[in-house]
């Protein structure tokens, strides 16, 4: 199993609620795929919930992604891995990560998931 770089541990059960969050914003809202996209999403202030692998190698690649959300107050959360987010934005490659622009169906699981987020990281 590769080393992770996830700051804080995310429960099983939180993670499934992630990629099931990214498919229905993916189905019915809006998602930003890929660090760069992600990146200026965050930067603008675009982005209600960051999903970042944490089997990104080398990890320099999403490390700045972490602060720059506390920075913009959006939650951030990982998952294990880059195919877990590519399936769940509906791309056949890995993807390192994703965010949810317009959570679409998914407003009750983003606040669900945004409150769990919180408390992991107090």
């Amino acid at each position: 199993m590769p080393k992770s770089n996830a700051k804080f541990e995310v429960p099983k059960e939180l993670s499934d609620k992630v990629l099931q969050l990214v498919e229905a914003a993916k189905n019915t809202g809006k998602i930003r795929k890929g660090i760069n996209e992600s990146t200026k999403a965050v930067e603008k202030g675009e982005s209600k919930l960051l999903v970042i692998a944490s089997d990104v190698q080398p990890e320099e690649i999403v490390m700045h992604l972490g602060p720059l959300c506390d920075e913009k107050k959006i939650p951030y959360v990982y998952v294990p891995s880059k195919m877990e987010i590519g399936r769940a934005a509906g791309i056949d490659v890995p993807c390192a990560a994703v965010c949810v622009v317009e959570a679409g169906t998914g407003k009750e699981l983003l606040k669900e998931v945004a409150d769990s987020i919180s408390k992991l990281t107090k």
